[in-house]
């Protein structure tokens, strides 16, 4: 995810410049001028002053660190792409180093970082989400509801089996249906025996709206790009499993669970040789009811577990309930249905159970955490909930641009198409991450915000690298990551005790996917131990040298 714009930069001081240039040539990495790269950046401001000097050390380190991250860039592929980075003392707001820090870039998962904080921001970390069960009808003493029985969702992300507060790593306790077959028992707890109307879904809370402009036609069929509605049943997924046999020829098992009438799988894998590559291809057309699944399995191996999206989440969610109220011996004589806009009959509906979830707080640790799209997504159209329904995607996204501009990001600086960042016409700066980040420390709901980041080493997104590093256990960042994009911004806690807020953004990366992840990582390094001193502080008057 990554940037918008902050507080208002101070000019390069030609002394930075100059110590940039000729350490970077002296390390190898040479200035890429033509490509539109810009200089390093170092200065002092405190109390919205600018100092008369440009320390030297402060010059000293901005100019090691330039030498490193140029080296770094002008490696391989990675020299091929686009780059923004942008280091601040989050203290003081002092720009330590920039480039490319007005440009814009795609964020991927960055774009959480914005819409987390808006959530915590308009919400508060103890929002809590309720789901319903409703109806207009009676119970009759023989257990008979005479009515429908409707489902309301209203943004709850977490109707699954995870469990939380989440530590180190996601857990799962129960079946993925878990909430809904709550929900169900509770209203047989009531006495229900017999629905003499439907089992409907009802996910009216937020406009229907299932993918938002520039996600690709490719994340719709796997769990990363699953349909957003107001009603999210285990992330709005089914798992679909595929057994070979035990010798080449036999068939491949397959299985679909939780059951849906979303989709219906054609296989069409068979087993191969033991110990050969499995090959499989699974395609879905938008709006295709039949599923075919090809290629093979080896023989004696391993099943093969594959996610797939729900294209309509209510409709699978009311056929889930009716079928575990049918499994508690509730009898339906109606039919199962979905809801997508409010509906006209003001008769209100009696609650005939709910289910509360947990603190917001908790929902935003998993989210940055393991980078969760879906639940993004619904956070950000939960806070804008709260101003009224919308009409258009545009009027939704006026509430995350007057939480922008609140927050000091200047106009402009963010081009938001979706809350997850999965968008491929999501744009950022690193001086609109930086300035979020650093309005975020300021404020009440920080703590929370600050948990949910992955930290280097540790957890999350960010576990498997800088390990054995400065840097393991001090980088508090969310990642990012789609075709030709890695991004990374966050919080750098160095030795000395002084905190860096940063923004590394890389975009048209080709080569493999590891060769960017390797130079942001090498940038954390770097700026750990280059940035690793106490906040520059502005020297006596006497001692100044006025800049020319």
């Amino acid at each position: 995810m990554d940037s918008r714009k902050a507080f208002g930069w101070p000019t390069v001081a030609m002394a930075a410049a100059t110590a940039f240039w000729v350490l970077a040539a002296l390390v190898g990495g040479q200035a890429q001028s033509s490509q539109g790269r810009e200089q390093a950046c170092c200065v002092t401001k405190h109390d919205g002053k600018r100092d008369e000097r440009l320390p030297k050390r402060a010059a000293a380190a901005a100019a090691r660190f330039a030498g490193r991250a140029e080296t770094l860039l002008a490696a391989g592929p990675s020299s091929k792409g686009d780059w923004g980075l942008l280091i601040v003392d989050a203290q003081t707001g002092e720009t330590l180093f920039e480039k490319n820090a007005e440009s814009y870039f795609v964020p991927a998962s960055n774009m959480k970082l914005f819409t987390t904080a808006l959530a915590l921001a308009k919400l508060g970390p103890d929002y809590k989400f309720h789901t319903t069960l409703e109806t207009r009808g009676t119970i009759s003493p023989d257990g008979t509801l005479s009515g429908d029985v409707v489902l309301v969702g209203r943004g709850d992300p977490n109707l699954s089996n995870r469990k939380f507060p989440y530590e180190l790593k996601e857990e799962f306790d129960g079946p993925p249906e878990k909430v809904l077959a709550e929900l169900a028992g509770a209203l047989v707890a009531r006495g229900v025996k017999e629905i003499s109307g439907d089992v409907v879904g009802d996910d009216s809370y937020f406009p229907r709206e299932r993918y938002p402009n520039g996600w690709e036609i490719d994340d719709m069929v796997w769990e990363y790009g699953a349909a957003i509605s107001a009603i999210v049943v285990d992330d709005n997924t089914v798992a679909v499993t595929l057994t070979p046999g035990e010798k080449m020829g036999d068939p491949v098992q397959a299985s679909v669970a939780p059951l849906t009438p979303d989709f219906m799988l054609q296989n069409d894998v068979t087993t191969a040789a033991p110990g050969s590559k499995s090959d499989l291809t699974l395609t879905r057309e938008p709006g295709a009811n039949l599923v075919p699944v090809r290629g093979t399995l080896p023989a004696g191996g391993a099943s093969r577990k594959l996610l797939l999206a729900i294209e309509e989440p209510a409709q699978h969610a009311a056929s889930l309930l009716a079928a575990l109220l049918v499994e508690r011996g509730v009898k339906i004589d109606g039919k199962i249905r979905a809801v997508h806009v409010p509906e006209t009959d003001a008769t209100p509906r009696t609650i005939l159970t709910e289910h509360v979830s947990v603190p917001l707080g908790d929902a935003v640790k998993l989210i940055n955490k393991i980078s969760q799209n879906l639940h993004t997504e619904m956070l950000l159209r939960t806070a804008a909930r709260q101003n009224g329904l919308w009409s258009t995607p545009e009027e939704m996204l006026k509430t995350p641009q007057e939480f922008y501009a609140a927050a000091g990001i200047a106009p402009d600086d963010v081009i938001q198409t979706d809350g997850s960042g999965l968008s491929r016409h999501d744009l950022v700066t690193p001086r609109a991450a930086v300035t979020l980040l650093k309005y975020a420390q300021g404020q009440t709901w920080f703590a929370a915000y600050y948990a949910s980041l992955p930290v280097a080493g540790i957890d999350g997104s960010l576990q498997d690298r800088m390990k054995s590093t400065i840097a393991a256990g001090r980088i508090h960042a969310k990642t990012g990551s789609v075709e030709h994009v890695r991004t990374l911004s966050g919080f750098a806690e160095t030795p000395s005790g002084r905190r860096l807020i940063f923004s590394f953004l890389s975009n048209n990366q080709g080569g493999k996917s590891h060769e960017a992840a390797d130079a942001l990582n090498g940038l954390c390094v770097a700026m750990m131990e280059e940035f690793d001193e106490a906040p520059t502080t502005i020297a006596p008057a006497h001692e100044r040298v006025k800049q020319k």
